[in-house]
């Protein structure tokens, strides 16, 4: 199964600040809105990204309407429409949006899962790099949230755990 994804800028910043920008190759395709880059652009590229396989995509041709989103997530829900891929996103209201219009949405979260389920990491690292985001991070997201996200990896175990 192929898996393809565009980013907004927080998954990209937030798995930056963990060092696990690597589990950005858990998908086959990573698609960057010329605009989201911008974005990370100015507050510095984050180490590694460079080291990631992505495309550059212009995100003009559609614009998605909305007065909640920035212009980056705007960008990325557009070309998450336009090619029919997974949105990556830690924005609620970006989240909210993606789902309003039937678009396939994870955040780190469910970023560090998918690295877990193709055999990227461990259980462990998985659940630390979570515990990671919530505690090392400028990514605002409860413990509740880490918690559902380790039960989840543990409802779904990998056949080579």
């Amino acid at each position: 199964m192929t898996l393809a994804a565009v980013s907004d800028a927080g998954p990209l910043i937030h798995l930056a600040e963990i060092d696990a920008l690597e589990l950005l190759a858990a998908f086959d395709t990573l698609l960057i809105p010329e605009t989201v880059y911008a974005e990370v652009e100015t507050g510095g590229i984050p180490d590694g990204l460079s080291d990631r396989s992505y495309e550059l995509v212009d995100a003009a041709a559609r614009p998605v309407p909305s007065t909640e989103l920035d212009a980056g997530e705007r960008a990325a829900l557009a070309v998450a429409t336009d090619y029919d891929v997974t949105f990556l996103t830690d924005d609620l209201a970006a989240r909210e949006a993606a789902s309003e219009a039937g678009v396939d949405v994870h955040g780190s979260i469910g970023i560090i899962a998918l690295g877990y389920h193709r055999g990227m990491l461990h259980r462990e690292q998985a659940a630390s790099l979570m515990h990671a985001l919530q505690q090392e991070t400028s990514l605002f997201v409860t413990r509740a949230i880490v918690e559902r996200g380790i039960r989840q990896l543990d409802e779904s175990h990998r056949t080579d755990d």
